[in-house]
């Protein structure tokens, strides 16, 4: 089993070498080399030199295996990419409504008739309606699916997707009589969907929906959040949590007859894996648990390196670009930390609880016990190597996440297995399911109360940009490398726990004393192409603006890191989505002492959400038409009111933020008309900090504004646009007035303290 092990693992390795770092025309005789060098390994002998064989054959293979995958699979997509015309396409999935129209995941048949899954932008209410199944004719124009939002992505290709195709005005479908066989898995999951919207209350639905399907479209955003800074956000991706929870029902009804079980289970794991749409995570789960199945029956051991390595090989095979998925690392990140440390773990704890307990108490005490140990072990195995890859790819770790775990895994099972069950009765008998549903609610509820409760908690969920943090990681690593190396036969892991458990206290202390020290700490947020700007003086705390990116998310993130919960004052300077969309997202999970809004645009769509949100949260609400000044710790506010006419950017309120001779001057969207009259009337002071306006435009920070206030610094929020943000005109004038300048989209965040 092992040898299979070494050449999986070579190969494997190959793959993320070939994906992430080899250029494409090297792959091939980057293969030829390795198996010269392995054909000169046959010179060896002793016991290295199988290994060394097995190495260099699978780096090979590896290698040569990703080179002509992209040869025989891209081609058709080539052929098609940079053309416009008409295709016939097959849906395979569920549309999806979005703000441009309508997507659907469909298989486009190219000029020699192979099929190439193209993501299709589709116009017209009727998309809506589209079906798994369905046959299409579409006039379209196609591109590689290898860009997004203008930055080179590797996103799609992991899903398996080639080609997008937009400008779908003209498309026609046909609903087959009879549905392909390879559209039931995706017509089934629709079904129960369907099921578990018509059974479950309002309020249960969308979660057990993402727990049997990983479908989070319908899902609150406020409860992604809460589940994802809690820990909790893996059990909506389908993966071995919910496969291990399948095959134990499975087990459960079908007892002690192995063949039959392994027979029944591999279908049926199978089909939920194409159920919940074969995300890398839930196909190594199923393919993992398939290898348990079939282990006993050809009588053999499972050995775990070698069962992850060779499920591993089998998803790079069929795709090798699945090795830049964030949920297949994330999934097998998991499984590898569960094999290593789980076992020795459980077996460690175990050991202290009596081998054979007298009395129904001390036996009910001891199973609970080792149910507890088991959970702990698992948790803190799975998030070994987990942590540093959320930390790379989504810049925060929950802190609260063990506990979330260890409080919640019982619920996650009862909700999974009792929401199957009732979305399965739905299908038939729907008196009864809406009966069961009330019962399976139960745990669901419990588990949206326990997330929101342990997400809100200050420190819950940290981001990583600060040097301490990044500094207690690589120490925390390094002592589980050194107590791995030289555990001893007791293995004791009090020092290094004790160490790295002060070693995170002090360097979340030493990361709100880097916020929280001076007399004003200003941060431009990075949100994308947006604006959110955080002050913070003696212990009170401000934003302006909350617009971009999952903005409400990352101010939340950014206060709740110094341990607050509680934000004095919100500013809005006018009513567009990359300034304002965020607040009713702020506000599920701060609390807001007095919000700022400009009083204009009494029909705003935008206006009517915020007012509606801060009536929701209780907040106070203050609209501003003549001005305001406020008081923030040691820094003075000063709010202008609207200054200019004709639209949403010119009606905008601006601030100053002033703290002893430290000024800093947020402009808004407001262009250089009206920043003349801010000048003219305004009072401005020679001023240190510039947020340039409207994200770098050039009909912004313009020459008699640089000329008035003369700063020193700019910082320009700025996230990938198509109007030309920043514009090269403002970058130059900036830097004819001497500015150093600052861009999120460069830099992330940008914090600036006044001593």
């Amino acid at each position: 089993m092992r040898k299979l092990a070494w050449f999986a693992a070579a190969f494997s390795g190959a793959v993320f070498l070939a994906v992430y770092l080899l250029p494409e025309a090297a792959l091939v005789p980057a293969g030829a080399c390795c198996a010269l060098a392995a054909l000169a390994g046959l010179a060896l002998r002793g016991r290295a030199r199988l290994r060394i064989l097995l190495l260099c054959f699978g780096l090979a293979a590896g290698l040569c295996w990703t080179g002509v995958y992209w040869a025989l699979v891209r081609a058709p997509a080539l052929r098609l990419a940079g053309t416009e015309g008409t295709v016939t396409a097959t849906v395979v999935d569920w549309p999806q409504e979005n703000s441009y129209g309508t997507s659907v995941l469909a298989e486009v048949s190219g000029a020699d008739g192979r099929a190439v899954k193209t993501l299709l932008h589709l116009n017209g209410a009727e998309a809506a309606e589209l079906r798994p199944g369905d046959r299409l004719t579409v006039t379209a124009s196609f591109r590689m699916a290898d860009t997004m939002a203008g930055e080179d992505t590797s996103y799609y290709y992991a899903k398996g997707v080639l080609l997008i195709a937009s400008g779908g005005k003209e498309w026609t479908a046909q609903r087959p009589a009879r549905a392909p066989v390879g559209s039931w898995p995706a017509l089934f999951s629709g079904a129960l969907k369907d099921s578990v919207a018509r059974a479950f209350p309002d309020s249960a639905a969308p979660l057990v929906t993402a727990l049997l399907t990983g479908d989070r479209t319908q899902l609150p955003e406020a409860e992604y959040s809460a589940l994802r800074r809690s820990g909790l956000a893996h059990v909506i991706a389908v993966s071995g949590l919910h496969v291990s929870f399948l095959a134990g029902l499975i087990t459960t009804l079908l007892g002690r007859r192995r063949r039959l079980s392994a027979a029944v289970g591999l279908c049926l794991l199978f089909f939920f894996s194409a159920v919940a749409g074969n995300t890398p995570s839930v196909q190594r789960a199923a393919l993992m648990q398939a290898l348990l199945l079939i282990a006993p029956l050809a009588d053999r051991e499972n050995d775990p390196p070698t069962s992850l390595s060779a499920v591993l090989m089998v998803l790079l095979v069929m795709n090798p670009y699945a090795a830049t998925s964030v949920s297949l690392q994330l999934s097998f990140g998991a499984v590898a930390g569960i094999f290593l440390f789980t076992g020795p773990l459980c077996q460690k704890w175990g050991n202290r609880l009596p081998r054979r307990p007298k009395g129904f108490w001390l036996r009910l005490s001891c199973r609970v016990s080792r149910v507890v140990i088991a959970s702990i072990a698992t948790t803190l195995g799975a998030i070994v190597f987990t942590t540093p890859l959320m930390a790379f790819y989504f810049d925060s770790v929950s802190l609260i996440s063990p506990l979330t775990n260890l409080l919640a895994l019982w619920a996650v099972s009862d909700a999974f297995l009792g929401g199957l069950v009732t979305a399965l009765a739905g299908l038939v008998l729907p008196a009864v399911a809406a009966a069961l549903a009330w019962v399976v609610s139960l745990p669901v509820w419990y588990l949206q109360w326990l997330t929101a409760a342990l997400a809100g908690l200050p420190f819950a969920s940290v981001a990583v940009h600060s040097i301490y943090l990044v500094l207690w990681m690589a120490l925390t690593y390094g002592l589980i490398f050194l107590w791995i190396l030289w555990r001893g036969p007791r293995g004791r892991a009090v020092v290094p726990v004790c160490l790295s458990a002060s070693t995170l206290c002090g360097a979340l202390v030493l990361q709100a004393a880097a916020l929280t020290g001076g007399k004003l700490t200003v941060s431009v947020l990075d949100v994308g192409q947006g604006l959110s700007v955080a002050l913070y003086s003696k212990g009170q705390t401000a934003l302006i603006d909350c617009g971009g990116y999952d903005a409400g998310n990352t101010a939340a993130d950014y206060f709740q890191s110094m341990g607050l919960s509680h934000i004095d004052l919100v500013i809005l300077t006018h009513y567009h989505d990359d300034h304002a969309a965020g607040l009713p997202q702020l506000l599920e999970r701060m609390d807001v002492g007095l919000l700022i809004l400009p009083d204009v645009e009494p029909d705003s769509v935008l206006r009517a959400q915020v007012e509606s949100a801060a009536g929701t949260h209780g907040v106070e609400t203050l609209f501003i038409a003549d001005g305001a000044t406020a008081r923030l710790g040691e820094a003075d506010l000063r709010i202008y009111p609207p200054l200019g006419s004709g639209g949403s950017n010119e009606e905008g309120l601006s601030v100053l933020a002033s703290a002893g001779d430290f000024d800093v001057l947020v402009t808004g969207d407001m262009n250089a008309a009206v920043e003349e009259r801010l000048v003219k009337y305004g009072g401005l002071p020679r001023t240190e900090l510039l947020v340039a306006g409207h994200h770098g435009s050039k009909y912004a920070s313009s020459e008699e504004l640089l000329q008035a206030i003369g700063p020193e610094l700019a910082v320009i929020s700025v996230g990938y646009n198509t109007y030309g943000h920043p514009a090269e005109e403002t970058l130059g004038r900036l830097a004819r007035y001497g500015c150093r300048i600052y861009r999120t989209d460069w830099s992330g965040t940008v914090t600036i303290t006044a001593e």
